[in-house]
């Protein structure tokens, strides 16, 4: 393994990933759900998503930049009223059926909300473009990967925190604004 190239690109995608939308929706995820799911749904659609990128390596910047940007705003506006329109806030469940079943769907949804958020966003591209550029694939790979799990943990473990210190309709509210603000700039974005 070139280490060289694992710390370059582990702290680019790392730097990269912090002020990103996909950081900020795990954050405010885990002010709603238990941390696990959050983190596991989050990471499961990175391993995708790198993977994706190192094997298409060139071929990801030809997506349509525009469909790509109009649907994760679609995305993110849907998310919003959801929890702009959620009654009252969910109470952890900790054991039974009932516990597992809610631990899945935090984790499908978390999955599919990074997964969306991620398609054709600059860490992908830069991982594709690191990819296309060295022949080391599973270097690029596992270090890109790490990244986005690291700054994925930092978010969750944030966002858990806040939801102690701070009501969770505020909670709500302040995470319906910002998904339709994230959703609002992409949709903004497309050309």
């Amino acid at each position: 393994m070139d280490w060289k190239l694992f710390g370059s690109t582990f702290v680019l995608i790392f730097v990269s990933e912090l002020p990103d939308k996909t950081a900020f929706a795990s954050l405010l995820l885990a002010t709603r759900n238990r941390p696990l799911p959050v983190f596991c749904g989050a990471a499961g659609a990175f391993v995708v998503q790198s993977f994706v990128a190192v094997t298409f390596g060139r071929l990801l910047n030809l997506l349509p930049e525009n469909l790509v940007h109009v649907g994760a705003g679609l995305v993110f506006w849907v998310l919003a009223i959801l929890m702009w329109r959620r009654m009252e806030p969910e109470e952890d469940v900790h054991v039974g059926s009932d516990g597992q079943n809610r631990f899945v769907k935090t984790m499908i949804a978390a999955f599919v909300v990074i997964f969306i958020a991620e398609w054709g966003d600059l860490t992908q591209l830069a991982t594709a473009a690191l990819s296309a550029r060295y022949a080391a694939p599973v270097t690029i790979f596992v270090s890109a990967t790490l990244a986005l799990w690291a700054v994925t943990g930092v978010a969750v473990a944030v966002g858990h925190s806040a939801r102690h210190t701070v009501q969770p309709q505020l909670l709500q509210r302040i995470a319906a604004i910002t998904f339709a603000a994230v959703g609002t700039m992409l949709l903004m974005s497309a050309r």
